[in-house]
């Protein structure tokens, strides 16, 4: 287990956000400029979701004033997986999307900004189309679930893809640092806005065990009935927000490429409980 004081300029890098954008570019352009990256983004297009892992300082939210976060979308109860964190994002349409992507190489936009940007439509024209219409997803979402300003979003790179276990769906993380201070005005698909400082992730101490429960009424479909996960604990304000499943293995991903970071084994930390209704699977209609 790596943690941050094993690494003494992980504290200059944090402390400097131009610096820890331009260390997240490094470490994450080798897994896109490698051929397989193509057909990696292209598998099963229609089952799959783009989402946006949204980083910012000076944003004047909980927490993120003054330090570089992690900006999640906490779902409302009118979703599936109510109540959970989530990266800002959703399915392709395939009407629009392709529209927007076009867009997204002209001066001033995002994939125009960032440096692999050429090289990659240069050597790998296919994996570059394809990530365009990935990234004008996430935007757009962002755009409909937040109002976040896709101009001001600085492009980082792309994570490799993630598969959900409960939904048959393969989420594409792209990796996005948004600088400038933005009022976010959640849609209905958004309970609140959680802004999680880096250095709370990059903290052993806050990550536990999460023990789901399942409702009997939902058993037929979810076995067994009492399950295990490794999640994140923080405190937010008056909110405590637990960071577990899809998302949750998508942000240890990004910081064990980035900062060469694993969470704790978990199995000897406290438990916090969880519940899986029919609620949670389907939502609730107000």
């Amino acid at each position: 287990m790596k943690t941050l004081a094993d690494h003494g300029d992980v504290e200059e890098i944090l402390a400097h956000p131009n610096l820890l954008q331009d260390h997240i570019i490094k470490r994450l352009a080798p897994s896109c400029l490698k051929d397989p990256c193509a057909e990696a983004f292209g598998k099963q297009l229609k089952n799959s979701s783009s989402v946006l892992v949204l980083l910012g300082c000076g944003l004047h939210e909980d927490g993120c004033e003054h330090e570089p976060c992690l900006i999640l979308n906490r779902r409302s109860r009118r979703v599936r997986q109510s109540g959970d964190l989530c990266c800002p994002g959703g399915t392709v349409e395939r009407r629009l999307d392709p529209l927007l992507a076009k867009a997204l190489s002209l001066p001033g936009f995002p994939l125009a900004r960032w440096p692999h940007w050429s090289a990659m439509r240069r050597h790998y024209p296919r994996a570059a189309r394809l990530l365009a219409l990935l990234l004008a997803t996430s935007l757009r979402e962002s755009w409909e679930e937040m109002r976040l300003n896709p101009l001001f979003v600085r492009f980082l790179g792309p994570l490799p893809e993630e598969r959900l276990r409960l939904f048959v769906r393969i989420i594409h993380p792209l990796v996005g640092w948004i600088g400038r201070p933005q009022k976010f005005v959640p849609n209905w698909e958004v309970e609140r806005i959680v802004s999680i400082p880096l250095r709370q992730l990059l903290n052993p101490r806050h990550y536990y065990r999460y023990r789901l429960y399942v409702d009997p009424e939902v058993q037929a479909v979810v076995q067994p009935p009492t399950q295990d996960f490794a999640c994140f604990l923080y405190q937010d304000g008056a909110h405590v927000e637990v960071l577990w499943g899809a998302t949750f293995r998508i942000v240890t991903l990004f910081l064990a490429k980035v900062f060469d970071f694993s969470p704790p084994d978990v199995s000897t930390r406290p438990i916090v409980p969880g519940l899986l209704n029919a609620a949670y699977l389907n939502g609730t209609r107000i």
